[in-house]
């Protein structure tokens, strides 16, 4: 293997060159303390940065075999050295000629704890990948600023982030217990029959919609009402109290701006682990649970949306509904119908989002406008039958209508961000206030029948380019001549999560998992059991460190708004 003394003097070599001659710096290079891979050489300055990663060998690194004995441990321990790096190099980057010209960057990094393809760890080696803009000015090779870079910064880089005994231990240690502590309140959470817990002294509310960090000045710490309150047990906190939500249907009341759409927010995150100091490092949530909601314009593709809508104008089937353009409720039926195909067991609902002639017909209404010229049948008529027949919870923010309160199980009020438990003032007051509206939802919930996607609908070529993907930001991506839009995807929290959801569909469809005969559950079940064993490295034919595991509802909606897609 070449020396880093040898890189240094083929960058040396290079200066002046045309930007192209980059490419003989491909390979692999011997540090004293570690290995430099240069795996992929970018074209142009303007381009997309190169590829690189570091090994250090534990010998050296010497990081203690306790901080990543359990995948809990490891995917924090990764993390925190994704974050330590990353931080490190923006203060290290620096400006060293045209377009990326000395940028060193790992990837945008929120308040969960992701696991990532940035960094691995086991009991030999870490690696932390990363990218580089190499300098250059204009397109001429600027090569003594190159090996400044790549054989000075990259070494100050080693040392400062990945180095044990060059760390501090403190916060290392806390984000690996605070994350494992989380994920046991997960177990438990399934254990007990509850669907979410939300600890005492969590800090809900953000600093704005753009900043998702926690608010600073006049946040009121969470404190559970008495009735709903439980202890479960971390293995390095000890004994957390907070409040249990019970499987079910849990209405959460109030006026507006008092926290309602606030705590729906920090239960849909309460699928992640978070980082400690962000205020929700114990809000944790079923990981099935999945957040619905009305999505005008978008395409739905042979979904079965008969146990909400029937009967539409013109005889046309909603036993397999297909429409490039839906409505809000057409949309919101299709939402839920196929987040109970890819295996939702918690549905996660807010009334500001929502379309209003799906989740209420009142009575009035339904006297002006008799049932049969009524397609729709509103979503307070199959929530019950969505918890007797398929075992599916349902949390709901609604301030507008208290004909909820006849099926809900559980009422929690909140006023000025204080939780109160009303189920039982709210069960009386619909008694006392009878609705007088006619159920319209039959007496079962209906069938949910999976669907088989083709694999000839699932086309990422452009062009001359077999594959082309193509990710920004967590509202979208770019999958050959198709763009899928996600913005209303609520969960998806990181680009990376995008780009990675995006190899998968190709990796699904190269391996014959997308067959034009496995349904989509199966499809979900096949891949998703390929990630946890191999990893994310298995979507790419060469290390990459900008991709985040999701899960497979995030990747069932991925698929489900690909317009070109086609079921049978």
């Amino acid at each position: 293997m070449p020396s880093h003394q040898h890189l240094r003097q083929t960058l040396h070599r290079l200066d002046g060159g045309s930007y192209k001659a980059y490419k003989d710096i491909k390979g692999a290079y011997q540090f004293p303390n570690f290995t430099l891979y240069i795996d992929y050489v970018q074209g142009d300055p303007f381009a997309a940065p190169s590829r690189v990663r570091v090994r250090v060998s534990q010998s050296v690194a010497q990081f203690p075999p306790t901080l990543f004995c359990s995948p809990s441990r490891a995917i924090a321990l990764r993390d925190y050295l994704t974050r330590q790096f990353d931080q490190a190099a923006a203060e290290l980057s620096s400006y060293r000629g045209s377009g990326k010209s000395g940028l060193i960057e790992v990837t945008r990094l929120g308040q969960e704890i992701l696991d990532r393809s940035a960094a691995l760890v086991n009991q030999d080696w870490l690696e932390l990948r990363f990218v580089v803009g190499l300098p250059a000015r204009g397109r001429r090779i600027l090569g003594r600023q190159a090996a400044g870079l790549l054989c000075e910064d990259v070494t100050k880089l080693v040392e400062q982030a990945l180095i044990y005994n060059n760390l501090n231990p403190e916060p290392l240690v806390q984000q690996v217990e605070t994350a494992e502590d989380a994920d046991t309140l997960r177990d438990q959470v399934a254990e007990q029959g509850l669907i979410a817990f939300v600890a005492n002294g969590a800090i809900l509310p953000r600093r704005s919609g753009v900043d998702d960090r926690p608010l600073q000045d006049q946040a009121i710490a969470f404190q559970s009402p008495p009735e709903l309150e439980v202890e479960l047990t971390c293995p390095n906190r000890g004994s957390v109290r907070g409040m249990g939500i019970r499987q079910g249907i849990t209405l959460i009341v109030g006026g507006g701006y008092h926290g309602k759409s606030t705590l729906l927010r920090a239960l849909e995150r309460g699928v992640y682990n978070h980082i400690p100091g962000d205020g929700r490092e114990f809000v944790v949530t079923d990981p099935a649970a999945m957040k619905i909601r009305a999505e005008d314009g978008r395409a739905v593709t042979g979904v079965d949306i008969s146990p909400f809508i029937n009967q539409l104008p013109q005889g046309r089937t909603t036993t397999s509904f297909s429409t490039p353009n839906a409505s809000g409720s057409t949309s919101q039926a299709a939402n839920i119908i196929e987040a109970l195909e890819a295996g939702a067991t918690v549905l996660l609902v807010d009334e500001d989002t929502t379309a209003t002639n799906f989740m209420i017909r009142d009575r009035r209404m339904q006297q002006l406008i008799h049932k049969s010229q009524e397609p729709i049948t509103p979503f307070i008529d199959k929530i019950q039958q969505l918890k007797q027949d398929y075992a599916v919870s349902t949390i709901l923010v609604m301030g507008g209508s208290g004909d909820y309160f006849e099926v809900a199980d559980t009422v929690i009020t909140l006023a000025q961000f204080v939780p109160a438990d009303v189920t039982a003032e709210a069960h009386q007051i619909a008694q006392d206030y009878a609705s007088d509206r006619q159920p319209e939802g039959g007496k079962t919930f209906g069938t949910i029948t999976p669907r088989i996607p083709l694999p000839q609908s699932i086309d990422p070529s452009r062009g001359k380019r077999d594959v082309k993907l193509k990710v920004r930001n967590v509202d979208g991506m770019g999958f050959g001549n198709e763009e899928i839009d996600l913005s209303a995807v609520e969960q998806l929290v990181s680009p990376d999560q995008l780009r990675a959801i995006a190899a998968t569909l190709v990796y699904a469809k190269q391996h014959q998992i997308i067959n034009g005969r496995r349904d989509l559950p199966a499809i979900l079940n096949a891949v998703m059991v390929d990630l946890a064993e191999e990893g994310l490295d298995i979507l790419h034919s060469s290390p990459h460190g900008d991709m985040a595991m999701f899960r497979g509802l995030e990747l069932a909606a991925a698929l489900n708004r690909l317009r070109s897609l086609a079921v049978k």
